[in-house]
C-alpha cells in the first residue's frame, strides 16, 4: 500500500532501525518505545490487521510469531519479554498494518516496569 507507514519502511523508502528482515518481514525500534527495548515485527506484504488475516496468510503468520523469540534473544531479552498485537482502532492500533511488538528490558531479571 502506497501510503501506509510501515510498508514505506519495509521498502526503504523511510529509515528506521532495522534489527532484522528476511524476504517476508522486517524488525525495527519503535521510535516511540514504551520499555527499554520496543521492536517491531511486521510483514512485508499489507495486511492492515489480524482481523483482515486470511487462511492464506497461517504460514506467515506462524513465521512472524517464532520469529519474535530470535530477536527478543539477539536484543538480549534473555529473561522473557512481552509480545502485543493490537488490532483495530477499538484495539489500540494505531498503524494500519498488522505489526507486532517485542517489549522487554536486558537490566534485571527482576524488573517488573511494563
Amino acid at each position: 500500500m502506497s501510503d501506509c507507514l510501515f510498508c514505506k519502511i519495509a521498502s526503504g523508502d523511510i529509515p528506521a532501525t532495522i534489527v532484522y528482515e528476511d524476504q517476508d518481514m522486517v524488525a525495527f525500534k519503535d521510535i516511540a518505545p514504551k520499555a527499554p527495548v520496543h521492536i517491531l515485527l511486521v510483514p512485508r506484504e499489507h495486511i492492515e490487521s489480524l482481523e483482515q488475516a486470511q487462511p492464506k496468510h497461517s504460514e506467515l503468520l506462524a513465521r512472524l510469531m517464532l520469529k519474535t523469540a530470535d530477536v527478543a534473544q539477539q536484543q538480549g531479552l534473555e529473561q522473557g519479554y512481552r509480545l502485543i498485537t493490537n488490532s483495530g482502532p477499538g484495539g489500540g492500533q494505531e498503524v494500519p498494518h498488522l505489526h507486532l511488538h517485542i517489549l522487554g528490558d536486558v537490566r534485571s531479571k527482576d524488573y517488573k516496569g511494563f
